[in-house]
This record gives C-alpha cells, structure tokens and sequence, in this order.
C-alpha cells in the first residue's frame, strides 16, 4: 500500500509528460490542464524527446521545431514549461531521465504522467518496474487502450500500489510505487492525425 512521504518536505508537485510531441496539440493541453487540476500540481513540465526509441525516426520533425511547437501550443496555461532535458542530459530512456530529475531536484515531488496507449505497452519500457518505484504515476484514459492498459502485464504487476481516484490530488505525496487511472473526458487529437492531415 502507497504511504505518505514524510522524509522531506517538498517545495513543490511536478508533472512529467514526455513524449515526441510531433507536433504537440490541444489532446497535450486537456490531459495536461487536468493533470495540474486533478493532481494539485504546481507545474507541469513537457518533456520534448530528441528521440523515442520505441518510434520510428521517419517524420520525426527535428527538436528545436518540436520545442518551439510545443511552447506555442502550452502557451494558454503558464504553469506548463517546455523543456528539452533529455538533449541536455542526454538521456533518451524514461528511466535515466527520471533518475537524473530526481537527482538534481530532491526538493521537487515529481508525479509521471501518461496515457493509457503507454501503460499497455509499459513492459516494453527499459527499466519499467524501476519507473513504477521511483515515481508516483497517473494514467489518463486514451480510446480504445485503457481496458486492455488496465489489464496489461505492468497494471497486475503493480495492482497493490494503485490508489483510488478520490485520493488523487495525494498521489504526489505518496512514496512510490504509487498510481491512479484518472477517468476524465477523451481529447480527439492525435499528433498523428495532424501529421496526415499535413501530408495531404
């Protein structure tokens, strides 16, 4: 069972949604609003990937356009910041990036964010059960993934840890592992959708 964090007293609750963002839209904006709104979070970073590795490179717009992009589109909610830290740190997993953020910021309570597409194919992850015990996590449903995503090898892996909706806005002060499935209303963008109504 998640448990309070009384070791530190944290300074502030941040968000972590990572992700290609090629390009970022308002699908990133809704889920991110309801993160800050759901969650009590202070800020909410974006965390631009130079490169997923579990994607292709094919259409894969370059990083500073990425960047760019995606400070535009985050620019209704000034409590989003932008961010390209993987290039910076040169990281290109999930789990070195956190292990870095963590390190660098031990008076920050970071809570990952994701959609339920992530968590079904979590296991793919390097270092996935290692994400689940560094930091809390909150997952966001995505039509058609979130049954099979909360039947899927790392939500029965970690079924212990799940916290129930209503306690949500603690989970960034709960010791990992930790998690909630947050049911909140679909977005119908998709970066891909947008990069094939380009191409036409």
């Amino acid at each position: 069972m998640a448990r309070s964090n009384r070791k530190n007293q944290v300074k502030r609750r941040v968000g972590l949604l990572g992700g290609s963002f090629n390009p970022a839209h308002a699908g990133h904006l809704h889920v991110s609003t309801l993160a800050l709104e759901k969650l009590g979070l202070d800020e909410l970073w974006w965390l631009v990937s130079p490169q997923n590795p579990l994607k292709s490179t094919h259409g894969m717009a370059p990083l500073a356009q990425r960047v760019a992009q995606a400070k535009i589109a985050a620019k209704p909610e000034p409590r989003i910041v932008v961010s390209d830290i993987e290039e910076r740190l040169g990281t290109r997993y999930t789990v070195d990036t956190l292990g870095q953020l963590c390190a660098r910021h031990p008076d920050v309570a970071f809570v990952w964010i994701m959609g339920a597409d992530n968590l079904a194919q979590m296991h793919r992850w390097r270092g996935w059960r290692a994400i689940f015990r560094m930091v809390p996590i909150a997952i966001f449903p995505r039509a058609p993934y979130s049954l099979r995503a909360l039947g899927g090898r790392a939500a029965r892996r970690f079924d212990a840890a799940r916290i129930p909706e209503t306690r949500a806005r603690r989970l960034a002060r709960l010791r990992p592992p930790a998690w909630v499935f947050l049911r909140t209303p679909l977005h119908g963008e998709s970066a891909t959708r947008i990069r094939r109504e380009l191409g036409r």
